[in-house]
């Protein structure tokens, strides 16, 4: 552990690898607390749309599911409801004119299963304080288009929803610009510690030839952070995991989404309408790398719950992504493996939900390096 690096952690220059949600919100959000952050990552110089394979974030829904997760302690639950805290602060920080995020609400789960009903029942009693209430079995409380199969009731959560990923994205480019922080859109292919006291502790080799010298790196680099870490000597397996959205098109009559929730989830997959007769619809189900029609078929079926009008829709537009999964590991992966060396990675489902907790978990590490 060399001193004099530590030493230089009151104001210490972090590389951040990987510009997902999780990436660049924390790079935003560590420069906001005064540190000299970069952020390097390939894709940078890429539009940021939707359209065939993308990265994690781009690809997702960014629903947020931190109210209605299952467990009620441990670390799991203590960073959804952290990262619940912080999004509107997010959100009113980082939303401009040109790009005006907001925090879409609410959450609607439809229950599968009398015992699915049964455990919502409990959820509903305990969490009344976050927003937590019971739909009753067969019941519409929105007028308008018709949902998924309702006989077991739902849960309604009215601080959950969703975060537009691709306006995030942007939100957060803008950011890092107003905050100084250095975009660099090249591979790293390889990072190393220093021996020398005298120089910061890591340095990174870009693609292009240049060398780096930082106090910190932060790896957020999903399945990409593997490599890195090998070569240093940690095993942090992940496994990929395929993610997959459909935009249709449904046939315009009488019906409209007027009064519809934020997010509607039935079987695990999330219905999210959008302009006038567009819904998305999306899931992070099955493993594998590649889209399979079969499965996109039984997404859009909803298990044999899709009303009529959703299993005639038109695809416009579908798009994928991989998502990273920690082996036989909660998700995500959150440690400092060394000093100035720090992992926040493997969101699996949840880069979009956990990026505030993640990013002020990476602070208060650099801060602990500080006090060191």
């Amino acid at each position: 552990m060399h001193c004099s690096s530590i030493s230089r952690m009151t104001a210490s220059s972090v590389a951040i690898i990987g510009a997902g949600a999780v990436g660049a919100g924390t790079a935003w959000y560590l420069a906001k607390h005064g540190h000299q952050v970069m952020l390097i990552d390939p894709k940078l110089d890429q539009p940021i749309n939707r359209s065939g394979a993308l990265p994690g974030t781009t690809a997702s829904l960014g629903v947020l599911m931190g109210h209605v997760f299952r467990r009620s302690s441990g670390r799991a639950w203590r960073l959804r409801q952290h990262s619940m805290t912080l999004w509107p602060e997010w959100v009113a920080e980082l939303s401009s004119q040109e790009h005006p995020l907001k925090l879409n609400t609410p959450l609607i789960q439809l229950a599968s299963s009398e015992a699915e009903a049964t455990l919502m029942k409990q959820l509903a009693e305990q969490r009344q304080h976050l927003g937590l209430e019971l739909i009753s079995p067969n019941s519409n409380p929105y007028i308008g288009r018709s949902w998924p199969n309702t006989q077991h009731g739902g849960l309604i959560s009215h601080q959950d929803g969703y975060l537009d990923p691709i306006l995030l994205q942007k939100c957060l480019r803008a950011a890092l610009q107003d905050q100084g922080v250095q975009q660099i859109e090249e591979p790293v292919i390889s990072l190393e510690r220093n021996s020398s006291v005298a120089e910061k502790q890591w340095s990174l080799q870009l693609a292009g030839g240049t060398n780096l010298n930082q106090d910190a790196v932060v790896i957020c680099a999903a399945l990409g952070s593997k490599a890195l870490l090998e070569s240093l000597g940690h095993s942090l397996p992940m496994a990929p995991v395929l993610g997959q959205v459909l935009d249709l098109e449904v046939i315009s009559d009488q019906h409209n989404w007027s009064g519809w929730p934020a997010v509607l989830v039935s079987h695990g997959i999330n219905l999210i309408p959008h302009g006038t007769n567009q819904i998305w619809i999306g899931a992070t189900l099955e493993p594998g790398v590649q889209p399979m029609s079969s499965h996109l078929k039984a997404m859009q079926n909803l298990a044999g719950d899709a009303p009529d009008w959703l299993e005639s829709a038109t695809v416009k537009n579908q798009w994928h992504g991989l998502r990273a999964r920690p082996v036989e590991r909660p998700a995500p992966l959150l440690e400092k493996l060394e000093p100035g060396l720090i992992v926040a990675t493997g969101h699996y489902r949840n880069g979009v939900l956990l990026a505030p907790a993640s990013a002020a978990w990476v602070k208060e590490q650099l801060a602990n390096e500080t006090r060191s």
